[in-house]
């Protein structure tokens, strides 16, 4: 999976990846990267890799697990294809609040990750994977060690500290000899 941070414009995360065309009039098939996938619906305007600035949306219709776009600037089959493995954002500022103890992806890769009771560095949060199921997996990158795949779970997270950069861990055992 994709950053969730764009490094074409700066703060602004993304909601979606183009899979594919859509028929021959430029639509296209968007994998909503989100937990809230219906707010692309509502939608008016998306920033998408390899175009210029906010798109405006046409139409954007519910086909799970992807939605079905249409923007005004891609009218053609072969412009849809052109889109294909582009990520969609929106502005940071757009989103949502969210609960205590919730995070937006974009906030957590990149935090150092820390065992809980030792708080010996783990390695690097680099990637966050949708396994299905409403379960994350996150990818913890290690210096000179395969990377370790680490539960999202709250019985697995003790601690994030955004403004130490820090996420603490308790592991369950054995998980390192599976890496």
């Amino acid at each position: 999976m994709r950053k969730t941070r764009s490094h074409v414009w700066e703060n602004y995360v993304s909601v979606g990846e183009v899979t594919a065309p859509h028929g021959i009039h430029g639509e296209l098939r968007v994998y909503p990267t989100t937990d809230f996938p219906d707010r692309l619906l509502a939608r008016t305007t998306v920033w998408v890799d390899g175009l210029e600035g906010p798109q405006e949306i046409m139409s954007v219709k519910p086909r799970p697990p992807l939605v079905i776009m249409q923007l005004r600037s891609v009218a053609t089959r072969e412009q849809a294809e052109m889109l294909r493995g582009a990520s969609l954002y929106v502005p940071i500022d757009s989103l949502p609040a969210l609960g205590e103890g919730e995070y937006y992806w974009f906030e957590l890769e990149g935090l150092e990750v820390r065992d809980a009771s030792s708080k010996a560095p783990i390695g690097i949060l680099s990637k966050i994977i949708r396994a299905g199921g409403n379960q994350d997996v996150f990818e913890v990158a290690r210096e000179g060690m395969p990377p370790l795949l680490v539960p999202a779970l709250k019985s697995v997270v003790a601690r994030v500290d955004l403004p130490q950069n820090v996420m603490e861990v308790d592991l369950p055992p054995g998980l390192e000899d599976l890496s």
